[in-house]
């Protein structure tokens, strides 16, 4: 049987369940029994904490790392937004989600009910919950999510999904049904809707009353909150949808994110009481520090994405195979694993992580630390020029400078860069770039800014160029069969591997602090990652008031 799923709410019809993955569900429990925060019963369908039942009313301030998440210069139409994915927190709780990721690790309908892939997975249909209606009124409709997806698919975004060269058409049927069709075998598009923009449906009504340019500033969605306010980059004041189609949500009255310079002033923040929740904590010492504090709660996420070393194999000097191999021999990833990351994350030799699908932490004849051969390589060379960069975050511009001194041990030149997301993007598409220290993975690689992001042709972001690694990857996203796509990343990963494209390093995940009174999935209970941090369910969150 193809994957199908089916909301387990809709009387008279069938319940079909998705298939499991292959092995990260073990996985992703053993980590579970880990972690710093204990997971309670699922009593109210959000997975709660034993804390106590979800309450409504209050309000919660969550920040956002100016260097990531906290920046959205052209703000928040999902055709627009230009940062795309980094900004999953503000997208969801203003557009909600036609599916969402749960705990377990399973994908779950949500303004969607469910999906069903043709025979051949050359078609998906969507089925859309009944009733549901916009902020504004309108009807949230297969109509108006036929035109959402078209106009998705035309759009720059750096989170439009993976399959939109691929689409042959998109069609609606009834109210409630709406088909893509592509032109090759895609059985991996109910997965990679998550954090893309196809899965944040926008008001048709109110873009074409309002006019794209307010419509930025003001979106209109069918989420749990409704926009109070909006000063980009700065902070977004959202206030709760009394007509939200799941009953009794959302918790809170009121929800605020303001963006923050960085990890030591969003604890600052929290602990002085102008905020309540931070999901990106990356500073191993501060994660450590803070899991001491009895006022806050601190969750591991869990791992899906890898650091790697982007080169570009376009330009010079990684045009060169034996430039790459350099960069592969000169790099002690233990080292910085354990010097600056105090042993909290398993290295990988590719493009998965233990918290996600189709994960193997070896490759078989990956090139790992050997100063000798690094130092041999840049003689054979002539010498070796190297820029590095990466985005400004401080957890990451350590890394680097330990990455500049250990190449420069093999006789390196090299020069570091830190830049701002919008900087970081316009890095990349200026095409320019030579070495990038970022993410590469998520839950299922084909989602998110999984491999393709980084290692398709036709992929802004990638450094590699090649037709066989195109068609490794496309075949790993064509067939709905886990275990064959298990086996067709692998190959993928060994071919990345082979050919030296970029050395990984480890899988990274960032920490969630909350106050004692705050609750919810992907904050108090950990969501694997679909890009670096997992996708919080806003409508789920709930604050009681501090004694």
């Amino acid at each position: 049987m193809l994957p199908s799923r089916w909301d387990r709410e809709m009387p008279g019809e069938p319940r079909l369940v998705g298939r499991r993955s292959v092995k990260p569900l073990a996985v992703v429990a053993l980590m579970l029994a880990v972690l710093l925060t204990a997971c309670g019963d699922d009593d109210d369908g959000g997975g709660q904490e034993a804390a106590g039942k979800p309450v409504r009313g209050g309000e919660v301030t969550a920040l956002l790392g100016v260097g990531y998440a906290g920046t959205w210069p052209a703000g928040l139409d999902p055709a627009t937004n230009t940062n795309g994915a980094a900004n999953q927190h503000l997208m969801t709780s203003i557009f909600g989600q036609l599916f969402q990721l749960g705990t377990d690790g399973k994908v779950v309908p949500t303004l969607a009910r469910g999906w069903d892939y043709a025979p051949d997975a050359k078609s998906v249909r969507i089925f859309l919950r009944k009733g549901v209606k916009f902020t504004d009124g309108a009807p949230f409709d297969a109509a108006t999510v036929e035109w959402h997806f078209k106009r998705m698919l035309e759009s720059d975004c750096t989170c439009a999904p993976p399959w939109g060269p691929l689409v042959e058409s998109v069609t609606s049927e009834g109210d409630d049904t709406v088909e893509i069709s592509f032109k090759v075998p895609y059985g991996a598009a109910i997965n990679s809707f998550i954090v893309s923009n196809v899965n944040w449906v926008a008001s048709r009504r109110s873009l074409e009353r309002m006019g794209e340019r307010a419509f930025r500033l003001k979106p209109v969605g069918a989420g749990p909150f409704k926009v109070v306010s909006n000063k980009l980059s700065n902070e977004l004041v959202l206030e709760r949808n009394p007509n939200y189609f799941e009953k009794g949500k959302p918790y809170l009255d009121k929800l605020t994110f303001k963006t923050t310079g960085g990890d030591q002033a969003a604890l600052q923040a929290i602990q002085a009481g102008q905020a309540q929740v931070y999901d990106n904590l990356s500073t191993p010492t501060l994660i450590d520090q803070v899991s001491e504090d009895p006022n806050l709660q601190v969750t591991q996420h869990l791992s899906t994405s890898p650091y790697v070393l982007q080169l570009n194999t376009a330009a010079p000097p990684f045009d060169n195979k034996k430039a790459r191999e350099a960069i592969y021999y000169a790099t002690d990833t233990e080292a910085i694993r354990t010097n600056l990351f105090k042993n909290k994350y398993e290295t990988t030799q590719s493009f998965t992580g233990p918290g996600g699908l189709f994960h193997h932490q070896k490759v078989p004849g990956y090139r790992t630390h050997d100063l000798e051969k690094a130092k041999q390589l840049v003689r054979d060379l002539g010498g070796l020029k190297v820029t590095l960069g990466t985005i400004k975050v401080l957890i990451a511009e350590q890394t680097i400078r330990a990455l500049q001194t250990q190449w420069e041990e093999a006789g390196m030149d090299v020069t570091i860069r830190s830049y701002d997301l919008p900087g970081l993007i316009q890095a990349f598409e200026s095409q320019k770039w030579q070495a990038m220290l970022q993410t590469a993975g998520s839950w299922d690689p084909a989602g998110g800014v999984g491999v393709a992001f980084r290692y398709m042709s036709t992929a802004p972001f990638s450094g590699t160029h090649d037709k066989k690694l195109d068609g490794l990857l496309n075949s790993a996203a064509a067939t709905t069969d886990l275990q064959e796509r298990d086996t067709r990343y692998q190959a993928a990963a060994k071919y990345i591997s082979d050919q030296a494209y970029s050395p990984f390093l480890f899988a990274f995940a960032p920490a969630s602090v909350v106050t004692n009174n705050v609750q919810a999935p992907g904050l108090t209970e950990p969501i694997p990652a679909v890009v670096v941090i997992p996708t919080v369910p806003w409508e789920e969150v709930s604050a009681t008031s501090e004694e």
